[in-house]
């Protein structure tokens, strides 16, 4: 009778451990990648923290199995590069599971059933599918409503504008660019519950499942401690808990805030540390990359001067170039398909930190219009100083010491502050790869509170304040030098 019951006993045993089974940890820390604005999955709250169901939900999963996390926010494309170049591990962000992404991602046990719906004015008249006809809808880029709309698109006759992230969409939707959008639902009930005068007049119709991934192939134990804590926090309750906090009520808003970002000075008010910390992040790429750049422009400046021939070569194949690449895709292809690339030859990750990558980017951006600045004051000094020069057997290297370049100075220091003054505008660019630098920090504040039009006004003011101040610091040098 004991052995039965002890046999018994050994059978049950796995089905009740299931859910505190725990898988075997392979690094110290994973760095999971997520979104910067899709509430409520993910979103800043008004103390500049992220929040939501996704923030919620993977620092409880990380608790309950016992493993270290590393959470960046650099948006939803930008987050799934990150995971595919390896400077992530895995992505949360309200990812729904489509057939596309099996083949690049492994995904763990669904957390969510995803919903799509059409948002549209208040004021609109758009009732049915059948009213789309001939019109605009907005969608998030690599999202499954995105399929959605595209798979009906020929069925309903409507047109189709993607956005990089929502706050967009939802500003283009304000303004009247588009006449309707779709997003998830909690997404979209969310943005009204913030004040977005939109409705949704069609019911919502599901997309399919929200899940964790990872790279394909990598971080299997990643993958079965998600869905070994997925399954403990919904035996616990816990579960139901995060998604109350954030669904139970369409008109629930952030209670932590006590000031009014209606306003122009609440928006200050609330939100200067984080604006601060921005502003630092774009100064410090600005200078850091300009003063690189200066370095190389000023190299091959000198080699499109040079008597070789092949220096002027190597000159002319850099400038041609790197001026050839747009800015966002050179940023792209060294945060992204360089480690890519890496991996392909070598089997090992090798990622780049964001801010070297836009560093690095912003420098040869530079530095290609420099070395055509260096060429253009060189030949502007007149030939016949330097044919004067070596006929008195003065050496070519000191001829341009000499006398060549202090004039030719004189005639850059100009081109210099306006290339100093493109550098930093140009900084806005790399926020395309996730850094979170001014303009970046602004995008994510609209996308918690909408006031799109009162945060680029600041924003605006920011650059024009700081431009303004360093080109007269750059004038006064140029006069002293002068």
């Amino acid at each position: 009778m004991k052995k039965k019951i002890l046999a018994f006993l050994l059978i049950l045993f796995p089905i009740f451990s299931l859910g505190v089974v725990k898988a075997d940890t392979v690094k110290s820390k994973y760095v999971i990648a997520s979104d910067s604005s899709f509430a409520p999955f993910v979103f800043q709250d008004s103390s500049n923290e992220y929040t939501g169901i996704d923030m919620d939900l993977i620092k409880a999963i990380a608790k309950d199995q016992g493993f270290e996390i590393e959470i960046t926010n650099p948006g939803f494309d930008a987050a799934i590069s990150a995971v595919q170049a390896g400077q992530a591990d895995g992505i949360i962000a309200g990812m729904s599971v489509t057939d596309a992404r099996k083949a690049t991602f492994d995904f763990s046990d669904s957390y969510y059933t995803a919903n799509t719906i059409l948002g549209v004015k208040e004021s609109s008249t758009i009732a049915s599918y059948e009213d789309l006809k001939d019109k605009t809808v907005g969608v998030k880029n690599g999202t499954a409503s995105q399929t959605f709309l595209t798979e009906n698109q020929s069925k309903y006759g409507y047109k189709i504008k993607t956005f990089a992230d929502g706050a967009s969409m939802y500003d283009s939707l304000n303004t009247g660019a588009i006449d309707a959008v779709m997003d998830d639902e909690p997404v979209l009930k969310y943005s009204i519950s913030q004040g977005q005068k939109l409705k949704t007049p069609i019911a919502g119709t599901p997309i399919g499942e929200t899940a964790f991934a990872v790279k394909k192939g990598t971080n299997p134990e990643l993958i079965q401690m998600f869905n070994n804590g997925l399954a403990n926090l919904k035996a616990n309750g816990e579960f139901q808990k995060i998604l109350d906090k954030y669904l139970a009520s369409e008109t629930s808003t952030d209670s932590t805030s006590t000031v009014d970002e209606t306003t122009i000075w609440g928006l200050l008010q609330n939100n200067y540390k984080q604006l601060l910390s921005g502003l630092g992040i774009t100064l410090a790429l600005a200078l850091i990359s300009f003063a690189i750049a200066i370095v190389i422009g000023i190299i091959f400046g000198m080699f499109s001067v040079s008597p070789y021939k092949s220096l002027r070569l190597i000159s002319e194949i850099f400038v041609d170039v790197i001026r050839g690449i747009p800015l966002m895709i050179l940023a792209a292809f060294i945060f992204w398909g360089i480690p890519n690339f890496i991996e392909s030859i070598t089997g090992q990750q090798s990622p780049i930190n964001d801010f070297v990558a836009g560093t690095i980017a912003l420098s040869l951006n530079a530095a290609a219009y420099i070395a055509e600045i260096v060429r253009g004051g060189i030949q502007a000094v007149p030939v016949g100083q330097m044919e004067a020069s070596r006929s008195l057997g003065i050496s070519y290297g000191k001829t341009m010491r000499k006398i060549i370049l202090p004039q030719a100075t004189k005639l850059m220091l100009p081109n210099f502050v306006n290339q100093f003054v493109i550098a930093l505008k140009d900084t806005t660019i790399v926020s395309a790869i996730g850094l979170v630098e001014l303009f970046q920090t602004g995008k994510i504040i609209i996308a918690r509170n909408y006031q799109s039009f009162k945060m680029y006004a600041i924003l605006a003011i920011f650059y024009l304040v700081i431009i303004t101040l360093l080109t007269r610091l750059a004038k006064r040098l140029e006069k002293r030098i002068r």
